[in-house]
């Protein structure tokens, strides 16, 4: 039985979430997102908020169950607040800086790495080892951090290279 499954989402003040089917929107103050619930799900809006049920008590059925809640979650959390990922660079003369709309980083390489800003999400530098990456979606903020501590992810020993902050 899923714990995080059984309680609604709550709709924070200034989020506005809308139900078509199989398809939950949520536009606020930061924008506008949707998800499609897994057809083994059913969703509803509630008082409470909006809640999702697994349709029977098969295995399947149930491991959605709290994924598509937290999905939903997530997308509430994201048009209101949003999401911050923040990165440190650890080694000498590792140092990142905005260059237009691309991420120029200086990772020991011969050469600089140019990462380019995916739309929707906004990366910037406030000191040259610092990165601090901000958006609504919090699988693309995510998936931007994992792309950029890949390009020099932290070594067991001294943990030079590009980590996560408060990383150990």
């Amino acid at each position: 039985m899923s714990r995080i499954g059984k309680n609604p989402v709550a709709v924070p003040q200034g989020a506005e979430v809308t139900i078509d089917g199989q398809t939950v929107r949520a536009k606020g103050p930061k924008g506008q997102l949707e998800f499609v619930v897994n057809d083994l799900c059913t969703v509803a809006m509630t008082d409470d908020g909006v809640k999702v049920d697994p349709i029977n008590k098969t295995k399947a059925a149930r491991s959605q169950w709290g994924m598509c809640r937290t999905m939903i979650s997530n997308l509430c959390e994201g048009v209101t607040s949003g999401f911050t990922r923040k990165l440190e660079l650890v080694g000498v003369g590792y140092r990142a800086q905005m260059k237009g709309n691309s991420l120029s980083l200086a990772l020991g390489y011969s050469h600089d790495i140019d990462y380019p800003v995916p739309a929707g999400l906004d990366i910037k530098c406030p000191k040259p080892t610092e990165i601090e990456i901000t958006g609504i979606d919090k699988q693309a903020v995510g998936q931007a951090a994992a792309v950029i501590r890949g390009f020099r992810p932290p070594e067991p020993y001294k943990g030079k290279g590009v980590k996560y902050e408060g990383e150990y």
